[in-house]
């Protein structure tokens, strides 16, 4: 079966950047709903035709896949408002966050402690690969039709591409 609108792809993959730094590995194959949510477009329109076995390679631009870097997103917050504990790299939910933050701050964005300072810390609102170019080899491990639930629903279950993107109206990740 060709990879369509409405199918169920299985794909394992090598996601670089475009200095040739590997960034994830998917060894075992996870399913996507091509024609719904799972996916970016560019990733879908490449993978249009193919069959299991097929290997298949996409650069994807920043605006192609988690948008540009927007340091809007960026916001210097008193330590005092966080936990004891709190480290770089560690994730706040936007509609969870303590009182007292800029309440400037979007609710729909996961924020990641980038850096920590004695008094305060810097939250990034931006997806850790934002602004980058990547470089996708994908091989596609099967293809099938997509259950009723499956497109009524827009995805396959799959979460890989689900943070939000900054870019209107393109795929959304988390």
């Amino acid at each position: 079966m060709e990879i369509s609108e409405q199918c169920v792809v299985g794909l394992t993959w090598t996601l670089k950047d475009t200095l040739g730094d590997v960034l994830d590995v998917l060894d075992e194959p996870v399913e996507f709903l091509v024609g719904g949510d799972d996916l970016f477009y560019a990733i879908e329109a490449v993978l249009q035709g193919h069959e299991p076995g097929a290997r298949v390679q996409v650069q994807l631009e920043p605006e192609q896949a988690f948008g540009d870097f927007n340091d809007q997103l960026l916001f210097l917050e008193p330590r005092t408002l966080f936990p004891e504990g709190t480290e770089e790299g560690m994730t706040f939910d936007g509609a969870a966050l303590p009182d007292g933050v800029n309440p400037d701050m979007p609710k729909d964005v996961i924020y990641t402690v980038a850096e920590i300072y004695p008094g305060h810390l810097v939250l990034d609102g931006n997806h850790p690969l934002a602004g980058i170019a990547l470089r996708l080899d994908m091989t596609v491990r099967s293809v099938r039709e997509a259950t009723e639930e499956e497109i009524g629903r827009g995805s396959a279950g799959t979460g890989f591409f689900k943070l939000a993107s900054a870019t209107p109206g393109s795929d959304t990740l988390h």
